[in-house]
């Protein structure tokens, strides 16, 4: 693994490290009405602020061994969404985080990528347990986490709906050919 982190393949999915190269292709898909909604609390944000976000992925990549990658078909260039792990804000907790371009959506690729980050993070990193949170009216990424294996958490006096999982109930440990529903 280099320090900016590994490439990961999946059946239909190439995830790499985030770099800046990705700057405007992942600005594009921050920016984007449909997918922002659910991220940055709505807000467009800058370039510079997403050039913020990449510097943040490569540290955490050389600090953590995890961060955001970007993902495009594997019979394609360009990327289609990002997939990563980031410290959560409930530390020491990590959090998974994804978004798929539009046109992608609804083939299952947000739960291929998801996945394959979260059994990144608990063979390669050694993570016990990763979350996930969601706001409440996004009614897509719950059925992404549940797939994935993640169970509903309550949390007392939050806006946001949490989901997390286990390194021992991750269930494509068990099953490492599962595919993704």
């Amino acid at each position: 693994m280099s320090r900016r982190g590994p490439e990961i393949e999946t059946a239909r999915l190439m995830l790499h490290p985030a770099s800046m190269a990705n700057l405007d292709a992942l600005h594009d898909l921050w920016t984007d009405a449909r997918v922002r909604r659910y991220l940055w609390d709505g807000e467009t944000i800058s370039r510079r602020r997403a050039r913020a976000a990449i510097e943040a992925s490569i540290e955490s990549f050389a600090r953590h061994g995890f961060g955001l990658w970007v993902t495009r078909e594997r019979t394609g260039e360009a990327p289609i969404g990002f997939c990563g792990l980031l410290p959560s804000d409930e530390a020491p907790e990590v959090e998974v985080s994804y978004g798929i371009s539009p046109p992608f959506w609804g083939r299952g690729l947000a739960t291929e990528a998801a996945l394959a980050v979260l059994r990144y993070g608990f063979e390669t990193v050694g993570l016990q347990r990763i979350v996930a949170s969601v706001d409440a009216p996004n009614v897509a990424s719950p059925r992404v986490l549940e797939k994935a294996g993640m169970r509903y958490e309550t949390r007392e006096g939050q806006d946001l709906t949490y989901y997390a999982i286990s390194r021992d109930d991750f269930p494509a440990l068990a099953a490492p050919n599962a595919a993704p529903g």
